[in-house]
């Protein structure tokens, strides 16, 4: 036999069974995309769907009749300034939190990430049984409370209280990565430079994390609005009072309305429609930002 009929060794060989490989990889995949969609259309899209034709099923006046009902009304308001009051507090004290860890060392910085992390362990409902045994009538401060005339539990600050628990750690767990990634070069560049600490974080810091700022801030208004178990404890569904739209909703189901339900249901998941969009859209750009910041 010549060497000519010999293979190279240096002759790549065709593996067996490449063929195989690569249809079963192609059937894994289709299979996995399909189980997604299903899971999507089953668990996701048809409970949307099923919540805007229930709100519809008796016709605009209905759904009108539903969402201009005092008690819906007055649901509606205490939702948004719940909302509108937990989630500035939570910006503002998730950029210290973030920016203390990002940017510094210092003794007893792992035990303030996992306090950050603490309301994603803790089940809502207890946190609202801590706020009760807190500030309740029964509670350690419930006598003071009572005798300087303040109301917290059954009024709107408990309901703040509980809700900003439950969305704290949204905006730091966005902006810890995100600083620790552009690191503080541009930092001690500008305090070479001569500008001071506030300067520096408002001309330096905050812009270049401002879209993941937003991020953890939609993030946080979503589960705000949301909110449920926290603010179920703390409220005592007063309707009219201190009843928010998740609340409402489950009181009017409750009561056998269920297009009044639905109706109400139906503003609830626009606005997390809404949220989801603009969720969406900054995902694009977010994460842009993130792989240039990784490559500051």
């Amino acid at each position: 036999m010549s060497d000519a009929t010999l293979p190279s060794a240096s002759t790549p060989t065709k593996p067996r069974g490449t063929s195989r490989a690569r249809g079963e990889s192609s059937a894994v995949q289709i299979v996995l995309i399909a189980v997604s969609l299903a899971f999507l259309l089953l668990f996701l899209l048809l409970p949307l769907v099923t919540v805007f034709v229930e709100a519809a099923a008796k016709g605009w006046e209905a759904y009108r009749a539903a969402i201009t009902e005092p008690d819906a009304q007055a649901a509606i308001r205490l939702t948004l300034l719940v909302a509108a009051i937990a989630v500035p507090f939570n910006v503002v004290v998730g950029i210290a939190a973030a920016w203390a860890i990002a940017k510094f060392e210092f003794r007893g910085k792992d035990l303030l990430i996992s306090l950050i992390d603490l309301p994603f362990s803790v089940s809502p409902v207890i946190s609202g049984l801590v706020f009760v045994l807190l500030f309740g009538a029964q509670g350690y401060f419930g006598p003071w409370l009572q005798a300087n005339d303040l109301k917290i539990v059954f009024a709107l600050p408990g309901l703040i209280l509980a809700t900003v628990f439950v969305t704290f750690p949204f905006v730091a767990r966005e902006l810890i990565p995100h600083m620790q990634s552009l690191g503080s070069s541009d930092e001690e560049a500008a305090l070479t430079l001569g500008a001071s600490p506030w300067r520096v974080f408002f001309s330096v810091t905050l812009p270049n994390v401002k879209w993941s700022l937003f991020y953890g801030v939609l993030l946080c208004n979503a589960r705000a609005m949301g909110e449920f178990g926290a603010v179920a404890v703390v409220s005592g569904k007063i309707r009219g009072l201190t009843n928010t739209m998740p609340l409402h909703i489950e009181i009017l189901y409750n009561e056998y309305m269920g297009a009044a339900a639905f109706a109400v249901a139906s503003l609830l998941a626009l606005l997390a429609l809404v949220t989801l969009v603009l969720k969406t859209l900054l995902e694009w750009h977010y994460g842009d930002v993130i792989a240039a910041s990784r490559h500051h």
